[in-house]
């Protein structure tokens, strides 16, 4: 039996440039977009688009967990800063994968609908981020002891109550900063 080959380089490369790229056009242009657009945008022909993602729902839902992925990477935030300084920055990355995330929300509905656990495994790897995060800034003495991550989870939920309008970022960093600030109240390293 012979081995599959390993995927080339520049396939891994335009798999990753096309999976960014189709988040940004969706986000932006919406998710009706021509495929042919996201190609163009990313830069590679329509067939090696639909060698990686055969439908649009495909090319949403692994751009979109891609997102989610680079979201829950919190190892090298905490390689480059305090755990309570890498905590602040994951939850600006949240706002950013907020912004997207309103742009694509009803793609993401219809997914969900189709049978797809998006929503689901989403919330446990964010919840596993967070958690990671705050357990290291709870040891470092930079996060209050009894910080819990679902509580955390919870109330950057309040993000998604902010009215969908201009500065709409710019007012869910302000209510997450809140949230740091609280979080930060009581720990033992001050």
């Amino acid at each position: 039996m012979t081995k599959p080959s390993p995927t080339r380089a520049d396939a891994l490369r335009n798999r990753e440039l096309l999976l960014t790229t189709a988040l940004e056009v969706f986000a932006g242009q919406g998710t009706d977009v021509s495929l042919k657009v996201i190609a163009e945008a990313a830069g590679v022909g329509i067939g090696t688009l639909y060698r990686h993602f055969p439908t649009r729902e495909a090319l949403l839902e692994a751009a979109y967990r891609n997102e989610v992925a680079q979201l829950c990477d919190v190892e090298a935030l905490l390689r480059d800063g305090p755990p309570d300084a890498a905590l602040e920055e994951w939850m600006n990355r949240f706002v950013d994968y907020a912004v997207t995330k309103r742009g694509i929300a009803g793609a993401l509905r219809s997914l969900a609908a189709s049978g797809s656990d998006i929503y689901d495994d989403t919330r446990s790897q964010i919840l596993a981020a967070v958690t990671k995060l705050l357990k290291a800034g709870i040891a470092a003495g930079t996060i209050r002891p009894d910080a819990d991550a679902e509580d955390v989870l919870r109330a950057t939920g309040a993000i998604w109550l902010i009215p969908d309008e201009p500065g709409w970022a710019d007012h869910a960093r302000r209510v997450l900063t809140l949230l740091m600030d609280g979080l930060r109240a009581g720990a033992t390293a001050r």
